[in-house]
């Protein structure tokens, strides 16, 4: 089976145990992508957000044989429990697909991309441990509240954040903070 993996932060430069069988490519479908996810280490992280900007995100075809497996791995790489895959982690295939806002979209991209299936991290926004999409002022102060290696962490994860994922709320963290795009060689 012939399946994807969506990415459009740390899955790309940070695969982990993920079992991506192909390079990144930016040809994926636009989906509305900021950075309004607080992860338990203090970092934040983009997530796919209702009223967001669409962004066209990466994708790469996955070694694994069925859609649970996709499912199971890109769960275990996101470190989320096995009780939550079902609404923590999108996929769409022929035969079914997850109740995800995107999944149908996602599902007209994958079967013009000949895929016969996809996955992707649908984790929902948060901010301050409430399931909220934080504003662009609240991201900002808590940016630059940072210090050590919280700030670190956080940078880290905005400038490798490919270029090409363009967000609103990265061009104001840009301008307030000056994490710019990192550009390997």
């Amino acid at each position: 089976m012939k399946i994807a993996c969506l990415g459009w932060g740390s899955l790309i430069w940070d695969p982990r145990t993920l079992p991506v069988s192909s390079d990144w490519s930016n040809d994926g479908p636009l989906l509305p992508v900021e950075f309004t996810r607080q992860s338990n280490d203090g970092r934040i992280t983009l997530a796919i957000t209702p009223d967001a900007c669409a962004a066209k995100v990466f994708s790469a075809l996955l070694d694994v044989v069925s859609m649970d497996e996709a499912c199971r791995a890109l769960a275990e790489r996101e470190g989320i429990p096995a009780k939550f895959i079902t609404r923590s982690v999108g996929h769409w295939a022929a035969s079914s697909q997850s109740d995800h806002p995107q999944a149908r979209a996602i599902g007209g991209w994958a079967t013009q991309a000949g895929y016969e299936g996809v996955v992707w991290t649908a984790l929902k926004p948060k901010f301050d441990k409430a399931y909220v999409t934080p504003s662009c002022t609240q991201v900002l102060a808590y940016l630059g509240g940072l210090s050590g290696d919280a700030r670190e962490g956080a940078e880290i994860y905005v400038r490798r954040t490919p270029a090409a994922i363009r967000t609103a709320y990265r061009d104001e963290i840009e301008r307030a903070l000056g994490w710019t795009p990192i550009v390997d060689a």
